[in-house]
């Protein structure tokens, strides 16, 4: 069995999302919010590391999206992070969250390949087709208009990627997109592969997670509706003899009582929100995006502020748990999860929600939790 957690069947899996980045998930003003510092991250993964945690997914970014804030101005880069994770962390999957159009495929098969022998089998690739327009023009590239050239480019880029994994022979490519002469990729991953991500919101996007990813990666706003979206996702998948698992992001605020979590998170999202870059968000999102459904968009610019979008886990810990429940039980593999402060509240979520998903079976007891 591969030691990457990521592609071990048991339990509903959970991870930490964007932490690399400046005030993490939460679009805020408070002194409170994610402070995305090195030191920050590598004790942050340490914590998740002796919990038991599955997986630490970054979020890549060249541009804030401004307002007071500057959200997502400063980011740390996820290859290079997830470098630093991988050495420093005996358990965890780390991801590299790779633009296709930004990374030559080349150069990413063997980064991959690398810092996954620093983790023994541990890193995980998370691959983005593009959707920030202004982010493509300040590296001085186009954002194509359309989603099939987008995904016709990111197939064939990770077709290079596969053939220099799988080959032992040098090879030329002459493709559509890419025209390479004389390839070889030594080393391959630890296993051969990476688990792969892919947030995918449009049919083009959804053909290519289906085609390509171990995960898909999408939002859980109406979980009614998440259900029937999972099952169709899921029945695309295995006609092309794929097991696809569908994750989600949330985002946690956990509180001895939920009059505690609901005036933190008044205090953070509401009051303090930084709203001007809220809505650039939002406004992207809608602009060149298919990750958030269009006709739910407009309804959660408050859960922007809050989570950027993310399933909202506010409450008592038996609140936070069953909320968890509710997520395994329409069908998603696992959930991210982001704090307003991640190191200072994880601990917190670590020693109180943990127990009772174990209790509800979705998770197994993998260690003793340790101080932070």
């Amino acid at each position: 069995m591969s030691n990457n957690k990521m592609l071990q069947k048991k339990g509903f899996k959970l991870g930490t999302f964007a932490s690399n980045c400046s005030s993490g998930m939460t679009v805020t003003k408070v002194p409170e919010r994610w402070n995305n510092s090195w030191e920050n991250n590598l004790r942050l993964a340490k914590m998740l590391d002796s919990a038991g945690i599955d997986f630490m997914l970054p979020i890549a970014r060249w541009i804030g999206y401004g307002g007071e804030t500057d959200f997502h101005s400063g980011v740390l880069e996820t290859m290079t992070w997830a470098a630093g994770i991988l050495a420093n962390t005996q358990n965890l999957t780390a991801f590299a969250t790779i633009h296709t159009t930004a990374n030559n495929p080349v150069v990413i098969a063997k980064q991959i390949a690398t810092i996954d022998q620093i983790g023994g089998g541990r890193a995980g690739l998370n691959i983005v087709a593009g959707w920030n327009k202004p982010e493509y023009e300040a590296l001085g590239l186009s954002l194509p208009d359309d989603h099939e050239t987008r995904y016709g480019y990111a197939q064939e880029w990770y077709d290079v990627i596969q053939k220099l994994w799988s080959s032992k022979e040098h090879f030329d490519w002459d493709g559509k997109f890419f025209q390479l002469k004389g390839l070889k990729g030594d080393p391959a991953p630890v296993n051969g592969s990476v688990p792969v991500l892919n947030a995918a919101g449009s049919p083009q996007g959804r053909e290519f997670a289906t085609d390509n990813a171990n995960f898909l990666f999408t939002p859980a706003i109406d979980l009614a509706r998440s259900v029937d979206e999972i099952k169709e996702l899921k029945g695309l998948a295995s006609k092309k003899g794929k097991d696809l698992g569908v994750l989600t992001f949330s985002h946690v605020i956990c509180r001895e009582t939920e009059a505690e979590a609901r005036e933190f998170l008044k205090y953070t999202a509401e009051d303090n929100a930084d709203w001007e870059a809220v809505d650039n968000l939002v406004r992207l999102q809608f602009a060149h995006a298919h990750s958030f459904p269009h006709d739910l968009l407009e309804q959660i610019r408050n859960l922007m502020a809050a989570g950027h979008g993310g399933f909202p886990l506010i409450g008592t810990p038996e609140q936070v748990a069953e909320r968890i429940v509710s997520l395994h039980n329409a069908g998603f593999s696992g959930t991210t999860l982001s704090f307003v402060d991640y190191a200072e509240e994880f601990p917190y979520f670590r020693d109180n929600v943990l127990p009772l998903l174990e209790q509800a079976g979705i998770r197994d007891n993998v260690k003793e939790p340790e101080m932070a």
